[in-house]
C-alpha cells in the first residue's frame, strides 16, 4: 500500500461515524475527492497533517458517550451520592436552533439510565434550583449565550445553578457568553451560578494567538484573490507568530500547521467566489460575524460539521466537502 493509499485510508476509518445512517458512510475515495481539489503539490502533505488533527479533534460518537458517562458520576459536578444528585437536576431544552441539544440530551439519558436506572425525563419533578445545559460545542458563545439569555428573561426561577455542559468549548467564546449571562440575570434582578464542563478546551482568545489551538496564519498567502480579499476587510487580520502548534497539541508541527492555514486559507478565498449562497459572514477559515479570516476551529463531531470550520471541510456544490454540512 503506498503512503497516499494509507492515509486516505486513516482519514476515512478516523471520520468512519461522520453523520451515520445520514449519509454514505466515508471512504478512501471520497477521501482522494476531496484532496484532489487542492494543488498536487500539497496533497499528501495536507492528508498527512489532517491525519494528525482528525486523530485528536474528531468526536466520534463513542468519545461523546464515554464523557457523558464519566459525566454522571463525577464527584466534582454531582457529589457523593450522584443518582440522588441528577434526581434533582431539570435539564434545559431551550435551543433556539438546530437538534444539537436534543441529541446530546438523549446521549445524557442513555448515560443516566445504564447508570442510575432512569433517564433525564424522571428528574427535576420536585422543581430544584438547579438545571443543566447540554450541548455538543461551544464556538463563539452566541448559542449558548441566545439561550440562556431568553430563559433568564422568562422562565428561570429568581435563584438557580446552572451547569454548561459542552463535549468542545472554545475560551473566548465561554468567556464572551459567561461574562453576557452574568450581565442578563443581574439586569433580570436574578441570582444565576454558571458552572461549566467541558472534555475539550479550544485556545481561540486573540491575546492568546501565538498559542492557539485554531488556524491562525503567521502570513498572507502571496496569492492574488487572497491578497484581494484581506485588502476588502476594514481591519488588517491578526497574524500569528510562528513556531507553537498550541497548547493541545492538534497540529504535528509549526510546517504542518502552517501548511493547513495557508492552503485552507487560498482554497477558502476560492470557494468563496465559486458557491454564490455563501454568506459574507462565511469567511474563508469558518464562520465569524466580525471582519477576519475566519473562526479557524479543526473541532468536528460525528454529528455534524461546524459551519466555524474551514470552507474547505464542509462548504458544498459546486465544492466537493469532506465533511457534507447538515444545515439548521
Amino acid at each position: 500500500m503506498s503512503e497516499r493509499a494509507r492515509l486516505l485510508k486513516s482519514i476515512a476509518d478516523t471520520i468512519a461515524d461522520y453523520r451515520a445512517g445520514e449519509i454514505a458512510k466515508p471512504t478512501p475515495a471520497h477521501v482522494d475527492r476531496w484532496v484532489n481539489q487542492f494543488p498536487q503539490s500539497v496533497q499528501q502533505p495536507i492528508l498527512t497533517e489532517m491525519e494528525h488533527v482528525l486523530a485528536r479533534t474528531y468526536l466520534t460518537k463513542p468519545n461523546v458517550e464515554n464523557f457523558l458517562s464519566k459525566l454522571v458520576m463525577n464527584p466534582k459536578l454531582a457529589g457523593t451520592n450522584p443518582c440522588t444528585f441528577w434526581r434533582g437536576v431539570t435539564f434545559l431544552d431551550i435551543q433556539g436552533g438546530g437538534n444539537s441539544q436534543r441529541d446530546m440530551l438523549a446521549l445524557f439519558s442513555s448515560a443516566l439510565q445504564r447508570e442510575c436506572g432512569f433517564t433525564t425525563a424522571q428528574c427535576g419533578i420536585a422543581k430544584t434550583s438547579t438545571y443543566l445545559y447540554l450541548d455538543d460545542v461551544l464556538f463563539t458563545g452566541n448559542r449558548i449565550l441566545h439561550d440562556l439569555t431568553s430563559w433568564i428573561n422568562s422562565d428561570a426561577p429568581q435563584v438557580a445553578t446552572v451547569h454548561v455542559v459542552t463535549i468542545g468549548l472554545h475560551s473566548g467564546g465561554q468567556f464572551y457568553a459567561n461574562g453576557k449571562i452574568v450581565q442578563a440575570a443581574k439586569t433580570a434582578g436574578k441570582a444565576i451560578t454558571l458552572t461549566w464542563w467541558r472534555a475539550k478546551e479550544i485556545e481561540d482568545r486573540r491575546a492568546y494567538t501565538a498559542t492557539s489551538d485554531v488556524l491562525r496564519p503567521t502570513s498572507i498567502p502571496n496569492d492574488p484573490a487572497t491578497q484581494a480579499y484581506v485588502q476588502s476587510l476594514r481591519y488588517a487580520p491578526t497574524l500569528r507568530a510562528p513556531g507553537n502548534v498550541g497548547g493541545s497539541g492538534f497540529f504535528s508541527s509549526e510546517n504542518g500547521r502552517s501548511l493547513l492555514e495557508q492552503e485552507f486559507l487560498k482554497i477558502g478565498v476560492h470557494i468563496r467566489s465559486i458557491c454564490p449562497r455563501l454568506t459574507i459572514s462565511q469567511r474563508p477559515l469558518g464562520h465569524m460575524t466580525l471582519e477576519t479570516l475566519g473562526f479557524g476551529s479543526m473541532i468536528v463531531t460525528f454529528r455534524n460539521c461546524p459551519n466555524n470550520t474551514p470552507l474547505a471541510l464542509w462548504a458544498g456544490n459546486p465544492w466537493y466537502p469532506l465533511f457534507p454540512r447538515k444545515t439548521n
